[in-house]
């Protein structure tokens, strides 16, 4: 059986990582929400 994620760890953070967010206005609300909701972990690493 496969794996639910595929894909390499490096698309993951160009992507969705905290530098990644912090680029864009949207990404920055993520963040913004996350801290918020008390998130441990903010973005992907």
């Amino acid at each position: 059986m496969k794996r639910t994620l595929g894909g390499s760890k490096r698309k993951k953070i160009k992507t969705s990582g905290f530098r990644a967010r912090l680029k864009t206005k949207a990404g920055r609300e993520v963040l913004k929400r996350r801290r918020k909701k008390g998130r441990k972990r903010l973005a992907a690493s």
